[in-house]
């Protein structure tokens, strides 16, 4: 495979403008990008067969009436990429467009040219014709434009006020839309969840891309019997280091200090700019103001609560629905209440790495959007039954 042999050039293309260990840019983008490869290359034939009905449950007026239904392509589809993971993210996208027969245009993200460039390229050298991916310039007013010249759907990926702005445009020409937009991720650490298993997710969580994971944990429920170990093993566990924000990311974190939470990492400059990551607050309630926005940068709050009921009723006060993880050493408690988080994605003992499977769909509720990307069920979103 193409992508195999060019790993090192698409790393380096993906890390452009970044700091991210190699090791990371390849586990992350290019491993699972050659899995999502293999997955459309064995199953896409399936998916996308057509389907005819037969006479089983066939209403008996329409005997001698034989139904079909076709997955057609929607024609010209723009895939608006997040900057986070330039290649990944938006190269799955693309191939599903293009192994559903769809022309595709690729808008990227902040200094996410290279990467997606890189990527249409080896798309040509493996037989592609040339006008069929095209890559755009970072300028918001390059997708603004694709959008008002006539596009056939849209595919984004990005923060909820993003997701907003696209949605209004593609409101005036009824554009369809699939958009996977910001996550305020809970995490609900069970009474007899291990916590050493905990301490070491949420050490990956909050590390991976500098925090800047859409699927990264930023609320903690955590049974109030285990608080003040959890807390310890934090301290313990992590390591900070040195990160500058826009400080306007960060009122949240102030406001939260000023309402009575505690630090148990992490530090801010007197002029509010991010000095010390991770943040890791205690003490948080749910109905603070940082336990309800899209933090982007490794912060997280940790609120305690009495039961998994409370928890839930919690969680629930967030608009952000994209993924979710519970740690417990019930499997079958764990699976239960599973089924009652609202989230797009619930990840039992582990965090954010299973959802790379290529073989499942991404997407979230609320305010993290609506469609799929990925598997089975994002291939059919690039196309329209007939």
């Amino acid at each position: 495979m193409l992508i195999v042999e060019e790993a090192a050039s698409l790393t380096e293309a993906a890390n452009h403008f970044r700091q991210r260990p190699t090791a990371e840019i390849l586990t992350s983008e290019v491993v699972p990008l050659a899995a999502a490869c293999r997955f459309l290359e064995d199953e896409s034939g399936r998916i996308l067969r057509g389907r005819r009905l037969g006479w089983r449950r066939r209403p008996l007026w329409l005997s001698g009436v034989h139904s079909e239904i076709q997955r057609e392509p929607h024609g010209l589809i723009l895939i608006i990429a997040p900057g986070n993971y330039p290649l990944f993210l938006p190269a799955v996208q693309t191939l599903q467009a293009l192994v559903a027969r769809n022309a595709v245009l690729i808008k990227p993200g902040d200094n996410g040219s290279r990467a997606a460039q890189a990527f249409v390229e080896i798309l040509h050298r493996a037989g592609l014709p040339q006008n069929l991916a095209h890559v755009l310039s970072e300028e918001a007013i390059a997708a603004q434009s694709a959008i008002e010249l006539g596009i056939d759907k849209v595919i984004l990926t990005g923060s909820a006020s993003t997701g907003q702005a696209v949605l209004a445009q593609c409101a005036k020409t009824l554009t369809p839309t699939t958009i996977e937009l910001s996550g305020c991720d809970a995490v609900f650490v069970r009474a007899d969840a291990d916590l050493d298993l905990v301490v070491r997710a949420l050490r990956f969580g909050l590390r991976l891309n500098n925090g800047a994971t859409c699927i990264a944990p930023r609320r903690v429920f955590v049974n109030r019997d285990l608080v003040s170990e959890l807390e310890t093993r934090l301290r313990a566990a992590i390591f900070e280091t040195s990160l500058i924000l826009d400080p306007r990311r960060l009122g949240c974190v102030t406001d939260a200090l000023v309402a009575g939470a505690d630090f148990v990492k992490g530090s801010i400059q007197s002029d509010g700019q991010l000095l010390s990551v991770p943040i890791i607050l205690s003490a948080v309630a749910s109905s603070m103001r940082i336990a309800c926005e899209d933090i982007f940068a490794p912060v997280l709050s940790l609120i305690p609560v009495a039961n998994d009921a409370e928890a839930l009723a919690f969680s629930l006060q967030c608009p952000y629905a994209l993924g979710a993880a519970i740690f417990s050493r019930d499997a079958a408690a764990a699976h239960s209440f599973a089924g009652k988080v609202r989230a797009g994605v619930v990840v039992i003992n582990d965090l954010i790495v299973p959802t790379a499977d290529p073989r499942l769909p991404f997407g979230g509720r609320g305010r993290s959007g609506f469609g799929t990307t990925r598997g089975a069920e994002g291939l059919l979103e690039m196309t329209t039954p007939r």
